[in-house]
Formats: structure tokens, sequence, C-alpha cells
């Protein structure tokens, strides 16, 4: 798609829903942006004539970046190859950082004290959902470090 293409280039392809756009920013770099919210091939009247779905994604992308940072302190993140893995995991790390600031406008009193309580929150949260099936384990548990661990739980 860059083959051959002059910088400040942009292709447009559209669907009924979606519109992508490929932006060549400068000789053999690519950009591609796909949204749901143009519907046109609107493009800047700037120098570098961005389009509109770029100009509108570097307005938001600190967002995004801001989210990154703070899902990447508590991470279930692991180094692999697998990269259906990495998939799940970033979607559980953002499911949870979403749970945490749902749990807090509801209870905003909860642990207020505590400069940790996402770490509080991450730890209660992962309790609640192996309890169930710790406790229906059917045979025991091997190790006494394993049992202890249970016991506290």
């Amino acid at each position: 798609m860059m083959e051959g293409r002059r910088p400040h280039s942009s292709k447009f392809a559209f669907t009924e829903k979606t519109t992508l756009v490929s932006y060549c920013p400068k000789r053999n770099k690519n950009v591609l942006v796909m949204s749901t919210m143009h519907k046109d091939a609107s493009l800047s009247t700037r120098e570098d004539m961005k389009p509109q779905m770029i100009l509108d994604y570097n307005s938001t992308k600190g967002g995004v970046d801001n989210l990154d940072k703070v899902t990447a302190t508590y991470s279930c993140q692991r180094k692999t190859t697998y990269w259906p893995f990495v998939i799940f995991c970033n979607i559980v790390d953002v499911s949870a950082y979403n749970a945490y600031v749902l749990w807090i406008e509801i209870n905003q009193q909860w642990n207020a004290s505590k400069l940790h309580r996402r770490r509080l929150f991450l730890e209660e949260l992962g309790k609640a959902l192996v309890t169930p099936y710790i406790q229906n384990r059917v045979r025991p548990v091997r190790s006494l470090a394993a049992a202890a661990i249970i016991a506290k739980i």
C-alpha cells in the first residue's frame, strides 16, 4: 500500500458502518486508522493534509495512553509470542480497571484513606473469582502451603 505513495497522501476505504484511511506522512511510512464515527474523506487544510480521522485520533489518544499507563501498574500480562493470549490479558486488565472505576464511583468511602485502593480491589476481585472453584474442589490440597492459603480464604 506504500509503494509509490507520495508524502501527505491519503487513501480511503468505506463500508456501510466504517471508514478506513491509509495516510502516508512521509516516504515509506504508513498510518492506518479505522473509524465508525467518520463517514467522509475530509482532509485538513494544513500543509500536511492530514485526514480528519487522524486529527481526531491524535486529539483523544491521551486517554488511551493514560489507560495503558494505569493498567501497566497491576497487569496480568506475560511475555509470550501467542498473540491471542496478549489480547486476552489486555481485555482482563482493562475490564478489571473498569470494574475498579465503577466500584469506587458507587462506594466512594471504601478504603478511602488507603493509597493502594486499586491493589486492594484487585485482591478482593481475584478472591471473589476463584473462591467458588476452590470450594468446589473435590480432592484435598497436597501441600501445607496451599492448604494454608485456602484456609485464609
